[in-house]
């Protein structure tokens, strides 16, 4: 995850460089094409469109002889029919894009990738070896905007058939859909009608006879009245044919005979090739989109003009969609689980995002992806803002597989019909694992190669990394960007190789030459061993043979001894897991999600162990994400891409991973690992499991943690369910607000000790403590609460939930700047409360009649045992009257005042001088000098009051303690 270097701009290959899109490749708009298009939406008014380097607005008929054709009463209510139904279902979003806010729409907001033309020498040029050093330079290639792309060629010849070409995820499915909307809010008035076709869709169909008017009506109701109107609409008619590679043409005459009668009933293929012939409504406007490998399904002679869609080549374009995005007003909204980010927090995001951009680091190369743009955004989104039910970090990654490769073939001309993201999982998810195993990031082409290449031994296998090659490989490989590292490869983004290597354990795809060879031997005796086994029974009863039994029964057992090689597998690969989970070199680094968002934003890294070795990797997310993948909701959408797991396999490697964290969970961690292991359990969404792995922690130290809502939220899913008691909870110093408290109250209340100093709580916050007090369930009996600015308003809502409360024992409110009135309010409601045995309101500016009633109220209260009232305003008097207070009766309250208690060294001494010391560099220096030095001067009177050699002593000891610390506070010292 270091995406944070200062790096020269580098120059990008085209196998690598030029995949992008906006996430929703696939099924963001395809979605509902195979549904009949029923009832009538109203489309109200157009959208204001903000348009970003390119735009199909304002584009003006093409030259022809054509005018308004559809000009009756019936055919302009068909068409308006039709443009409603289209805007409805053009517009609805995929579920992952509602994080972005209820309003978030993509044909409000939108940025243009680049779109370079070229020709058909340029396409069919052989690429290299990996199509890793194929592009050509930017600046050769001119530039298409959507208005462009049916204007004149270079000839001066009208251009009727666009082909728009671009590798996985670089947002044909975006580019297409954003068309289709201008057409319906009236913004494209080059084509009167505009007819979309889903290629998938029609493959569906299979060779059933049907004619084109019927494609159309079954698929667009409304146009049923003005089909016979199609041949005379020429130029202005447009077809969109979208994901070319889903059907198989075939361009022979030999193989597809000429048609040019729309209601002749043909194959949807033969329909397809005659549109593209121009044999059949030869006038017709048709853009179609492909991937790479497609390309030459459509001899070059029917087509007017190639594009290929290039990315975000300029970090300008990267930012803009940052802002775009990340600045929507309802972005991050609250419901119920968090507060909404504010207009600064984004502004602050965008700002260091594009700080990061400009450095041109490997986050530049990475946006250089539109899709990638989407995968940054969403992580964002997850770290930063109020976190959905149920969504995590790996199904986040796996939402945005499944939006860029749905359930894609490799090659539908293959007859495997092998997913494509199956193929990736396997042949990426290779050279993952081994990246992760052998700890490094940077891959050379012999490496990429071996991966690709492995096990290869047919011509159709040959073909099917010749397809992956083309359309999908930069997907998940760039060039490094490091001047250090020339030639060599890392994936996209840093987390998506933990992810991919995940995914490869979790399928089993990493299997031992031994357990290759196991698992060919017992299913071919699996496939045999019924037979042999009857003919071996009735021979051994007619011949006496007795090893026939013997051999009868090894035959059973073979398939046995391959299902303990293969449970060993999965208790090796879980005991890897866990120890990357817990290693200790490790320990020094930040929490995962802090190094995640560092990485993206461009923050100085995670810190290293100083005996570490600089060139170490840290994969910490491979476990995080193996967790994560064999959680239900994940199984589910791996199966949408071809990758399935079985529930059998899920269950089995659950619970060798249990087995093992039963056996390492339970060491103390520092508090950013136990986060992660916390963060492991959230990933994968197992409340059972959870609960019996994590039945054994009693203490929750997170101390020094930056308590995010997502944070907040992690630690509440994973722990608010459990039923034993939790010791203690250290939240000190975890930057905590009154959401976070909201969020984390189902594990406050099976705390025991609770510690929230230090985290600038308010007098806001006070109303979820006094909730929590008043809670049936609250079993606290220690609340640390200093050295936050509660105020007197804070402590009157406070004294409310003491009042209710039957467990609080123990209460710390120093340094929580109470005054005067705050003192006040506590010893007026202190005597509602008959449990409290220990309060501490130290350092709280308080004068001598506060402190003195309060502490009145103390000496009179059943159960109070020791009050502290050190470093107030207290005068020389003040102190004496409450020094004599506290030690009037016996079995009553005492007073802490000061180091000393008549002549003698109070016995509170170090636990004065050792809060001192923890808060010296959070307290008010100048302030706290001063009352070390009125506590000196009255050790030294002390000292010269006494004649008790021994008190002398204690005397001197303490005062050298006080000395020490003014000299820290570059006081006078000795």
């Amino acid at each position: 995850m270091k995406w944070s270097r200062h790096l020269p701009r580098a120059f990008w290959h085209s196998g690598l460089g030029r995949a992008l899109q906006t996430a929703d490749e696939n099924v963001s708009f395809m979605i509902h094409w195979n549904w009949a298009l029923k009832g009538e939406c109203p489309l109200g008014p157009p959208r204001v469109f903000i348009r970003h380097y390119g735009s199909s607005v304002g584009s003006g008929p093409p030259s022809g002889r054509h005018g308004q054709l559809f000009q009756s009463i019936s055919a302009t209510e068909a068409i308006q029919w039709h443009r409603r139904n289209l805007a409805e279902w053009f517009s609805r979003l995929p579920r992952e894009e509602h994080q972005f806010g209820p309003t978030f729409a993509l044909d409000t907001v939108h940025v243009d990738p680049v779109i370079c033309e070229s020709t058909p020498s340029e396409l069919l040029h052989p690429p290299s070896e990996l199509a890793l050093e194929h592009q050509l330079p930017l600046a050769r290639l001119s530039t298409l905007t959507l208005s462009q792309l049916f204007d004149p060629d270079a000839c001066g010849r009208r251009v009727q058939t666009v082909v728009l070409y671009g590798a996985v995820g670089t947002g044909k499915s975006t580019l297409v859909r954003k068309m289709v909307l201008d057409w319906c809010h009236g913004r494209l008035p080059a084509f009167e009608l505009l007819i979309p076709f889903s290629c998938e869709d029609l493959s569906s169909v299979g060779s059933a006879p049907a004619s084109l008017c019927q494609l159309v009506a079954q698929r667009y109701t409304p146009l049923k009245k003005i089909l016979p109107l199609m041949a005379a609409a020429g130029s202005r008619l447009l077809f969109v044919l979208h994901g070319l590679e889903c059907l198989n043409l075939d361009f022979r005459l030999a193989g597809t005979g000429l048609c040019s009668d729309p209601e002749k009933p043909e194959a949807p293929a033969a329909i397809i090739v005659n549109l593209l012939r121009k044999y059949m409504l030869p006038e017709a406007s048709i853009l179609v989109t492909t991937r790479p490998s497609a390309i030459g399904r459509i001899p070059s002679k029917y087509v007017g003009r190639y594009g290929e869609i290039c990315g975000f080549s300029d970090t300008n374009l990267q930012k803009l969609y940052f802002q775009l995005r990340l600045n929507q007003p309802d972005c991050g909204r609250s419901d119920g689980v968090g507060i909404s980010a504010t207009s600064a927090q984004r502004d602050s995001l965008v700002e260091m995002l594009s700080r990061n951009l400009e450095g041109h680091h490997q986050i530049t190369a990475a946006c250089f992806l539109p899709s990638y743009c989407w995968l940054i955004c969403a992580t964002l989104h997850f770290l930063h803002a109020p976190t959905p039910a149920g969504q995590t970090l790996t199904s986040i990654y796996t939402s945005f597989l499944r939006l860029n490769f749905s359930g894609e073939m490799l090659d539908s001309s293959d007859p495997s019909k092998l997913s494509l993201m199956a193929y990736a999982a396997r042949t990426m998810g290779k050279l993952a694992y081994e990246g992760v195993s052998s700890r490094k990031t940077y891959f050379s082409e012999e490496d990429v190669r071996g991966c690709l290449e492995a096990g290869i031994r047919t011509e159709e296998e040959f073909q099917l990394l010749h397809v992956f090659r083309w359309d999908a490989l930069r997907f998940f490989l760039a060039p490094c960007m490091e001047p250090e590292r020339p030639g060599t490869f890392v994936f996209t983004v840093p987390a998506m190789q933990e992810y991919l290597a995940a995914l490869y354990i979790v399928l089993g795809l990493h299997k031992t030459t031994l357990q290759q060879v196991g698992k060919e031997v017992a299913d071919l005796v699996g496939r045999v061993g019924e037979d042999v086994s009857l003919v071996l029974g009735i021979m051994a009863k007619l011949l006496p043979l007795r090893a026939l039994p013997l051999l009868f029964n090894l035959l059973k057992v073979v398939p046995q001894v391959f299902g303990r090689m293969v449970g060993k597998s999965r208790e090796a690969v879980a005991q890897a897991m866990v120890l990357e989970m817990f290693r200790k070199e490790d320990y020094y680094n930040d929490d995962v999600l802090d190094q995640m968002g560092a990485s993206i934003l461009g923050i100085e890294g995670p810190r290293r162990h100083p005996d570490e070795p600089p060139e170490d990797e840290v994969f910490e997310l491979f476990p995080m994400f193996m967790g994560g993948l064999l959680s239900a909701h994940n199984r589910a959408m791996l199966a949408q891409l071809g990758c399935p797991i079985k529930n059998l396999d899920a269950l089995e490697n659950a619970q060798a991973i249990k087995k093992k964290l039963g056996k390492l969970g339970g060491q103390v961690l520092p508090p950013p690992e136990l986060l992660d292991h916390l963060f492991f359990h959230y990933e994968f969404q197992n409340q059972h499991f959870s609960a019996e792995v994590l039945s054994s922690l009693c203490q929750l130290n997170l101390a020094g943690v930056r308590m995010t809502p997502l944070k907040c939220t992690v630690v509440a899913t994973v722990l608010g369910s459990g039923r034993h008691a939790l010791h203690e909870v250290n939240l000190a110093s975890c930057q905590l607000d009154p959401a976070g408290l909201r969020t984390l109250m189902p594990v406050f209340l099976r705390a025991r000790k609770l510690g929230l100093q230090l985290n600038s709580l308010g007098p806001e916050a006070c109303r979820d403590l006094r909730d929590l007090l008043l809670h049936d369930q609250c079993q606290i009996t220690t609340l640390r609460l200093s050295n936050n600015p509660l105020t007197a308003e804070g402590v009157a809502l406070l004294v409310e939930g003491l009042a209710g409360n039957t467990s609080l024992t123990h209460l710390s409110l120093l340094h929580t700047g109470l005054g005067d009135k705050g003192l006040e309010l506590l010893a007026a409601q202190l005597d509602h409360n008959q449990q409290l045995q220990e309060l501490n309101v130290a350092y709280n500016g308080a004068g001598d009649a506060a402190a003195l009633a309060l502490a009145k109220a103390a000496w009179e209260h059943p159960s109070l045992e020791l009050l502290h009232l050190y470093f107030n305003e207290l005068s020389s008097e003040g102190r004496r009257v409450l020094r004599n207070l506290g030690g009037t009766a016996e079995g009553k309250a005492r007073v802490v005042v000061s180091l000393t208690e008549g002549a003698a060294v109070s016995e509170y001494w170090s636990v004065i001088l050792s809060e001192v010391q923890r808060n010296l560099n959070s307290w008010d220096q100048g302030r706290v000098q001063r009352h070390l030095e009125l506590l000196l001067q009255d050790l030294e009177d002390n000292r010269g009051a006494t004649l008790n050699p021994w008190r002398k002593a204690q005397l001197l000891r303490v005062e050298g303690e006080v000395k020490a610390l003014l000299e820290q506070l570059g006081g006078p010292g000795c």
